[in-house]
């Protein structure tokens, strides 16, 4: 497992945790008892939608079971395995504004990619498809 997808694990297996002790809870609230960046959250969110065991109700509350996430966050990083596919590889700038997609997007849809070790991170802080 390379960097990323080890990264992504580790940020899964926060979320996962807190979630199965605490039930529902906010982003706010595992944000601050996993003490992870907002970012990284949702990379973890991407890789538990993958494994199909996170669910976000309306209140904006995340809780473990079969996942509502999955076509959203699925979709969005088949179009990120779309420009690593045509483009071979594309850093961070690149892959934004090509896909359209905000941070949180494209966060989730690479750690869903982790997930499926799709993906990796060269030296120079490039995505590319394995």
């Amino acid at each position: 497992m390379d960097d990323i997808s080890k990264k992504c694990g580790e940020n899964s297996g926060k979320i996962w945790s807190i979630l199965n002790e605490h039930g529902c809870l906010k982003k706010e609230k595992i944000l601050k008892q996993s003490k992870l960046m907002e970012l990284d959250f949702h990379a973890g969110v991407g890789w538990l939608a993958r494994e199909n065991k996170i669910i976000k109700e309306d209140n904006q509350c995340y809780k473990l079971g079969s996942s509502n996430l999955d076509t959203e966050i699925g979709t969005k990083a088949g179009r990120i395995w779309k420009i690593l596919d045509i483009w071979g590889e594309a850093d961070y700038i690149s892959i934004k504004r090509l896909s359209d997609l905000n941070d949180e997007e494209i966060h989730a849809a690479l750690g869903w990619l982790a997930r499926e070790d799709k993906i990796n991170i060269n030296q120079k802080q490039k995505f590319k498809l394995k």
